[in-house]
């Protein structure tokens, strides 16, 4: 499976080589984890993570979910998952890590959506938080502080 990462924002400078690298630490994890069953993300040829800005977040958010302002991560069926950098500068600020670890966070989320978690209802998103939780402590313990 080909996993493309791109930034396509300038807002927010990020270490995208730390990123390409958490996402492929993550990728063979949720690969493994599946909530319904059906492991879609297997059948996927290519996973493209795209970094953008709130502007696009919530354009993609409007368009595709007719839901205004941006948000965290979108996820796609086909296998495109768009993740807003200044949402994740936000919240890790808040939490008191690097953005990076956000971003982390938001490609594992999208990774385990493709694999049939959800997060509409509540027990499934506190099933989901757990697990994305955990794959990215594995991770982070891979991976060399930023």
């Amino acid at each position: 499976m080909n996993l493309v990462f791109l930034n396509r924002q300038r807002a927010i400078r990020l270490n995208t080589a730390w990123l390409r690298k958490a996402a492929a630490l993550a990728l063979p994890r949720c690969l493994e984890l599946s909530d319904d069953g059906q492991f879609a993300l297997k059948a996927l040829p290519e996973i493209v993570v795209a970094i953008v800005s709130d502007k696009v977040s919530a354009r993609v958010h409007l368009e595709f979910m007719d839901i205004e302002g941006p948000t965290d991560v979108i996820t796609f069926e086909h296998g495109e998952i768009v993740v807003s950098a200044e949402t994740a500068r936000d919240y890790a600020a808040r939490y008191e890590h690097p953005v990076e670890h956000e971003l982390a966070l938001y490609t594992i989320h999208g990774l385990l959506h493709l694999n049939g978690y959800d997060d509409l209802a509540a027990a499934p998103a506190a099933r989901m938080r757990r697990v994305q939780n955990q794959v990215l402590r594995e991770v982070l313990k891979l991976l060399p502080p930023l």
